[in-house]
């Protein structure tokens, strides 16, 4: 079964069905999950169709199944180079290399990021990557043509294993994948200058794959992971203190900002802002406070305001002797002495013209 998946996927490779051969592709392999031929032709398939980091993940799958398969290390090679991971794609294309001498390609393409890398560390214009050398298929003398359906069923996107978010500060990434009670031993991450691969293989589950071309560079030797009871953790180290705007890189992304040191005692820029004013109530209340005391009042004003300030700055017996005179004597008597006003009962003093009366309720 998984053999006649291979020839029809080689098929519709060579008919230029890139999309299809993905698909037959990942059909054998789900029949013959160890066959490490299988993950590195759909890697091929993966580049043809623009699925670079989709390519590079089945190239480290089939190096892993089979260390010794010089094609995966050239299909990785090629298809970080599409990506513009030159140091990532040199160093597998070294290895490729060692195991498959008279392989030509492998020396101009090594070439070929020597230059790229040595215009990136100059930060000379770099040309498009048109050229690149990619491995043809020839169709096996023993295979016979295939006929694809003319109508192709529309898959759609199956939604992912586990959940991740991320969030960043001046010089780090920390993507979290919701991954619950996962052994160490299932989890296994890469890092390479722009790309992140992170695969969990639990026995009897389907593998979860997550590769994405990240938005930045980042320094793969200071970046590492942890296992936890919950989650995967992983700590992505900038190469640049850059604003990144999503984790994965696209071309309509807006153009990356630099994220600024604050200068101790460069002043503060001041911007609009929906946030309410704050308000300094100590200073507010000391300004009332002195409108109060500056205030020319006459009248009644006046002489409530005169005793007011009397009981402010009055002790507490004498306090206590104007409250009670004030209160028995219905608002007619206001004494200060509590020894004259505390033993006894403060009656009401009319003033001159006008009698006292006691309201009925």
């Amino acid at each position: 079964m998984a053999s006649d998946l291979e020839k029809q996927a080689k098929e519709a490779f060579i008919d230029d069905h890139f999309e299809l051969a993905v698909d037959l592709y990942t059909q054998a392999i789900a029949v013959d999950p160890n066959n490490s031929e299988l993950y590195s032709d759909r890697a091929q398939a993966n580049i043809k169709s623009k699925n670079l980091t989709e390519a590079v993940a089945d190239a480290n799958k089939a190096i892993e199944l089979d260390a010794s398969l010089y094609k995966a290390y050239l299909r990785k090679g090629i298809a970080c180079m599409k990506l513009e991971e030159y140091q990532t794609a040199k160093a597998a294309l070294e290895l490729g290399a060692s195991l498959a001498p008279e392989e030509p390609r492998f020396a101009n393409l090594i070439k070929e990021c020597d230059e790229l890398i040595a215009e990136e560390n100059n930060e000379l214009p770099k040309q498009p990557m048109e050229t690149t050398t990619t491995e043809s298929v020839t169709a096996a003398k023993d295979v016979e043509p295939v006929n694809l359906p003319s109508d192709q069923v529309t898959v759609a996107p199956v939604k992912p294993k586990y959940r991740h978010e991320f969030y960043q500060k001046p010089d780090e990434v920390v993507v979290t994948i919701f991954a619950k009670g996962i052994p160490a031993k299932d989890v296994a991450v890469e890092f390479g200058e722009q790309i992140l691969s992170v695969s969990i293989d639990v026995p009897g589950e389907d593998t979860y794959h997550f590769q994405p071309r990240l938005f930045g560079k980042i320094i793969p030797e200071k970046c590492r992971f942890d296992v936890l009871s919950t989650k995967v953790e992983i700590r992505l180290v900038k190469a640049e203190a850059l604003q990144w705007t999503s984790l994965e890189f696209s071309k309509d992304n807006p153009v990356p900002l630099k994220v600024n040191t604050p200068v101790i005692g460069a002043q503060r820029p001041s911007y609009p802002s929906s946030k309410p004013k704050r308000v300094d109530w100590d200073k507010l209340e000391a300004e009332v406070k002195k409108e109060e005391k500056d205030e020319k009042l006459d009248g009644d004003a006046a002489l409530n305001k005169f005793f007011q300030d009397i009981y402010k700055d009055a002790d507490e017996d004498t306090r206590r002797a104007m409250r009670k005179s004030f209160v028995e004597s219905n608002g007619t008597v206001l004494s200060t002495n509590w020894k004259e006003v505390g033993n006894k009962k403060v009656e009401g003093s009319a003033p001159d013209g006008m009698e006292m009366k006691k309201w009925e309720y």
